[in-house]
């Protein structure tokens, strides 16, 4: 079934969540893991979370301990192990802004040479 899609997207799955930048070894992209926790808005509890159509949500639609259905999405800089039975793993790709730099060197190592400047057009 692999080699029939013909549009496949990488998912990141051989980048390790250990570490919080890494070069996938199948597209060779940069990510980012990024590690979210979601709260009940009302109580502060933290409730299990999942990505479902590219939004993080809490897995039930109600806090077990308030009943609110209102919920905070946090972004965590480094997850702990109680928190990681409750976090989400997103794995971003990390773009890179191409900057188009022109440079040029003279070698003064050559006698009598005169830089002369050059002139816009």
């Amino acid at each position: 079934m692999e080699l029939l899609n013909f549009n496949r997207v990488c998912n990141h799955t051989h980048v390790s969540p250990e570490v919080d930048f890494a070069y996938c070894p199948d597209c060779g992209e940069l990510i980012e893991n990024q590690w979210y926790l979601v709260r009940c808005a009302c109580c502060g509890v933290k409730l299990r979370g999942m990505v479902r159509n590219g939004e993080i949500v809490p897995e039930k639609h109600f806090c077990h301990n308030c009943g609110t259905r209102e919920y905070v999405v946090e972004r965590i800089n480094k997850i702990n192990f109680v928190d990681i039975s409750y976090a989400v793993l997103i794995k971003s790709v990390v773009q890179n802004e191409d900057i188009d730099i022109t440079q040029s060197w003279v070698d003064f190592k050559t006698p009598n040479y005169r830089p002369k400047l050059i002139g816009q057009l």
